[in-house]
């Protein structure tokens, strides 16, 4: 069976040999090793391939006796092997190539997790937050980041900020009347709670501004735009016109919830103008935008 494991370790000679002795007398193959150094203390990244039946408890308990702290563990595949660079090579491809895959890259460059379950042992993550423009993509996960991750991380998202300056594709902000396909010129409605996008009177996008669920001040929003009339700019002014809907009924903040591999948030809301922020764990893409400085939707 294989883990990735992560400990701290003295930054002392000799700490890595006393783990390396100890795991193997437990028969605990080491098949991978990744260090991040720090102050005081070096980060250890280990693949270990243990016995059957060996579980969390045996491999925190062995880390442990080796003066390992702050140990996680998690059951992975051989691709955990992959060499490292190779990984950071590949990801910089995939964002040059597409910037707007950058929260999904990322989060599985940097093995984001899903949010901890209410109840759930192990309930502390560490955040990291990356800034494109003006929107701050954060990763989270059980094992701290180190400094070194948070640099790596800094420096891919200044290389998705230039590609993007660079070629233009993004709007820093959205077109108040924009043509689509056929020359038509999308009608905005505004009711209660919603806004739609009328092209030649017929709905092709809707955004819904639902009751509030839990956090004061904060609305969740619902967006969808036809196949057919995405990547237009639609879903970029239905996400205004929400946010400004959202303010005139008193929120401060929209939260947007999505599949992580959703690759339409990012230019949505770099297009959009909002300093917004994405959230991507590992299954799940949120989106925040605060609103206290919108203005109200026109009906």
């Amino acid at each position: 069976m294989l883990w990735r494991v992560r400990t701290s370790l003295p930054d002392r000679p000799g700490a890595l040999a006393v783990l390396a002795q100890n795991c193997g007398e437990a028969g605990v193959n080491i098949l991978g090793l990744q260090i991040f150094p720090g102050i005081g203390a070096v980060t250890d990244e280990l693949v270990l391939r243990t016995p059957e039946g060996w579980g969390l408890p045996e491999l925190a308990e062995l880390v442990e006796a080796s003066g390992g702290v702050s140990v996680t563990a998690a059951r992975c595949t051989e691709a955990a092997l992959t060499d490292q660079a190779t990984r950071y090579v590949q990801a910089a491809r995939s964002v040059l190539a597409q910037p707007a895959s950058f929260p999904e890259v990322v989060a599985k460059l940097f093995d984001a997790e899903s949010d901890p379950t209410e109840g759930a042992l192990a309930t502390v993550q560490d955040v990291m937050d990356m800034t494109v423009g003006d929107v701050q993509v954060q990763v989270r996960r059980t094992a701290p980041f180190t400094a070194t991750e948070h640099a790596r991380a800094s420096s891919m998202a200044d290389l998705v900020t230039d590609v993007l300056e660079r070629s233009r594709d993004l709007a820093s902000s959205p077109v108040p009347a924009r043509r689509v396909g056929g020359g038509a010129v999308p009608e905005y409605v505004a009711s209660d709670d919603s806004v739609t996008a009328l092209i030649d009177g017929t709905p092709v996008g809707l955004a819904v501004v639902r009751p509030r669920t839990g956090e004061e001040g904060v609305r969740p929003v619902t967006l969808r735009v036809d196949p057919a009339w995405q990547r237009r700019g639609i879903g970029t002014r239905l996400l205004v016109e929400s946010a400004r809907l959202a303010h005139a009924l008193g929120a401060e903040e929209i939260v947007l919830t999505t599949r992580a591999d959703n690759q339409a948030a990012l230019p949505m809301v770099l297009s959009a103008g909002l300093r917004g922020r994405i959230r991507m764990s590992a299954d799940v893409l949120t989106v925040r935008v605060p609103v206290h400085e919108m203005r109200p939707a026109h009906h």
